[in-house]
């Protein structure tokens, strides 16, 4: 079976065409990313993975998540970068979908009643899931006869106690609402916890892991046991880290001044939490981790107390959830942050001397690209950087409902 999986994110996707016999059995055709979605200039990646292994690379605008699912599917079928004759080769697309809320706990096949579920809660999701179904609707019409499955961030985090999803609002209010803490990532999460415990040497189903996401956007999970028992990221992935444009944790009643003070509207004030805050409201020119990293080296203030801020609060998670599990086995770090910067790693990893580890430095500054072990073969509590691999999660699920 031929499987394209799409994986859209607030200002990227991903995406990977594979052939699959079962589910560690398949054979990687192309990949690639496409990043800086809605920014002045974007970069196109892609990479054919069998023959001459061709890279292509590109500076090109990418206004929307459309324009970019259409460059996608250019490029597969392309006679130059292309690793498919024709797009009826695909017989099924998996999709990252941000939120399941409460109507899924596993990954299903779109049908209508699915879509209609994804719009409408794409109010707690409001990067994401409109960006998903817009992949969706494509595929529809690009490709009429693939089947295509639906993959849900929320879904692995669906074995957290209730004291630790539900908030202190009326209880009527969750009844009526279903107002809880969802997380998200939890494709990344539960790959990465796994991978990581193979690479520490440590049980996955019986090992304490804190999982920090690092990216545009970020959230750090408690695995306790192979199961998420909490997450950062809550109702929608507004709450926890500071991502790239996204406040986290805010006073709540900031929203309510703000509100006041600059007369906007509830959409107003939700595109300006969502879209306008976070390290771009921290530094000011850009949202990108890169481009504050490079302005760190130049001395820019603001991008140091962005930078500052971020590892900041990716500390007192990882601390409130060492507290949580009563101690941690292994540390990960993964997503465009966590994997390439390399200094968030060390600003976080020298700092957790309480936990017992013991941050290697040498081995922090020279990991780029490959799974490792940051800490020294004498720390309490490991500390690991693991590639995640969502995509692969997905063309599994895909593969099984599909097959």
């Amino acid at each position: 079976m031929t499987i394209l999986v799409l994986n859209c994110g607030s200002s990227s996707i991903k995406y990977k065409v594979l052939t699959m016999k079962a589910e560690n059995d398949y054979t990687l055709l192309a990949q690639g990313i496409l990043e800086r979605i809605g920014l002045e200039m974007g970069i196109v990646t892609h990479k054919r993975l069998i023959g001459d292994r061709e890279k292509y690379k590109v500076e090109q605008t990418v206004p929307n998540h459309t324009a970019g699912i259409e460059k996608v599917l250019t490029l597969l079928t392309d006679p130059t970068w292309g690793v498919l004759e024709s797009l009826e080769q695909i017989q099924s697309v998996g999709h990252r979908v941000a939120q399941g809320g409460h109507y899924y706990k596993s990954s299903v096949v779109v049908d209508d009643q699915v879509k209609k579920n994804i719009d409408k809660l794409s109010e707690l999701a409001p990067l994401h899931n409109p960006a998903n179904l817009l992949g969706i609707k494509a595929i529809e019409k690009l490709l009429p006869e693939a089947k295509q499955v639906a993959v849900f961030d929320t879904a692995f985090h669906q074995t957290m106690p209730d004291y630790a999803y539900m908030y202190a609002v009326p209880y009527e209010m969750y009844e009526k609402y279903n107002i809880r803490r969802y997380g998200f990532h939890g494709t990344s999460h539960k790959f990465v916890a796994r991978k990581g415990c193979e690479l520490a040497g440590v049980d996955f189903n019986k090992a304490k892991v804190i999982t920090c996401h690092l990216g545009n956007g970020s959230s750090i999970t408690a695995v306790k046991e192979g199961k998420s028992i909490d997450t950062s990221m809550g109702f929608t992935p507004l709450e926890g880290l500071i991502m790239g444009t996204r406040t986290g944790d805010i006073d709540p009643s900031i929203v309510t001044f703000l509100q006041e003070k600059e007369g906007w509207t509830a959409a107003e004030t939700n595109d300006f939490l969502n879209k306008k805050c976070g390290l771009l409201g921290l530094y000011g020119p850009s949202s990108d981790c890169r481009d504050i990293e490079n302005a760190v080296r130049e001395g820019n203030p603001r991008a140091i107390l962005a930078h500052k801020t971020f590892s900041y609060r990716v500390l007192k998670y990882i601390g409130a959830y060492a507290a949580a599990m009563n101690g941690a086995d292994l540390i990960v770090f993964t997503g465009g942050i966590g994997e390439n910067d390399a200094h968030v790693r060390e600003l976080i990893g020298t700092r957790l001397g309480y936990l017992g580890v013991s941050f290697d430095k040498e081995k922090n500054n020279t990991v780029r690209g490959t799974d490792a072990i940051l800490s020294t073969n004498g720390s309490g509590t490991k500390i690991a950087v693991v590639n995640t691999d969502e995509e692969l999660v997905i063309a599994t699920d895909t593969w099984n409902l599909t097959k």
